[in-house]
């Protein structure tokens, strides 16, 4: 059994806090629906997005109590509080318990179908750290669905009609991360990765690079169409956010740098925070949308 932690540290390692950035996807529908100026649907959202923060965390903290024997064979995982017995197992499934409590009392205080989408974003979870993670390919198709519903809760969860383009752009870009996270997985591993995750012994590099490639090209191709759809142009009154185009280009190739260049592209959250040319090309993309659909 773990001592007990005096202090927040630990704790907040353990929830990981700066990836509540995912829940930026709740805001999607919020945006491109034209829908900020309602207040009450704004905090709709807010709350939504809060509830998507907590079983995150929840998650994490699941995930972490199922790998923790795994995380011990990783060069970085090894130090998270529970693969270096920082905090106990009990310790860490009550903070999950009262994190997907909480998640569940926020999102039922929007609507039925925001807690049914956080219900079913736990379940999808819990399956992927029962043994759905060992799957090749559908282990990134989990973590993409995980961000699909981030982007439903925004959207349907508060009465928004979400875009079939956006949807599937959406779907194109977390396929993109997940399969770079794995190609990041295997790079950090040096030849040893079935011993931290079993899934990766049935991935390749040349594999990772393709489904990479594939799925790349589908976000920029995906999010092009968007822009100059007639539903797009008709929404908004504008066929101008096809020059919000070239930030999301240099954003997945800044990404991909970062990948093969860089050793990055297992953590997009932290690349997002800490890389000044992607962080740039972010705000970039959202100070051009927010001005041209103002």
């Amino acid at each position: 059994m773990a001592p007990l932690m005096t202090g927040l540290a630990p704790y907040l390692k353990l929830l990981r806090p700066y990836q509540w950035v995912k829940s930026g996807f709740v805001f999607v529908g919020l945006l491109f629906g034209h829908a900020w100026g309602d207040l009450a649907l704004v905090r709709d959202v807010v709350l939504v997005a809060a509830a998507f923060s907590l079983a995150a965390s929840a998650v994490y903290v699941i995930n972490d109590f199922a790998d923790r024997e795994r995380d011990r064979e990783h060069p970085d995982k090894r130090h998270r509080p529970l693969a270096s017995g920082t905090i106990s197992a009990t310790q860490a499934l009550l903070l999950a318990a009262v994190c997907i409590g909480g998640a569940l009392a926020l999102a039922a205080s929007v609507s039925l179908t925001a807690a049914g989408i956080i219900v079913g974003y736990a379940v999808l979870n819990v399956g992927y750290s029962m043994g759905l993670k060992h799957v090749v390919v559908l282990d990134v198709f989990i973590i993409s669905a995980g961000f699909m519903l981030r982007i439903l809760a925004g959207t349907l969860g508060v009465g928004i009609a979400p875009s079939h383009w956006l949807f599937l752009c959406g779907m194109m870009l977390t396929l993109f991360l997940g399969f770079a996270k794995r190609r990041a997985e295997i790079d950090a591993m040096d030849g040893r990765g079935g011993s931290h995750r079993k899934v990766l012994d049935d991935y390749d590099p040349a594999l990772l690079d393709q489904m990479i490639g594939i799925c790349a090209a589908g976000a920029i191709v995906s999010y092009s169409l968007y822009t100059v759809s007639a539903e797009t142009v008709a929404l908004h009154g504008t066929t101008q956010l096809i020059y919000t185009v070239p930030f999301v280009v240099y954003g997945v190739f800044r990404y991909l740098f970062l990948l093969h260049r860089r050793g990055g592209g297992g953590d997009p959250s932290a690349a997002l925070l800490r890389d000044r040319h992607l962080a740039g090309a972010f705000v970039s993309w959202l100070v051009a949308v927010l001005l041209l659909l103002a």
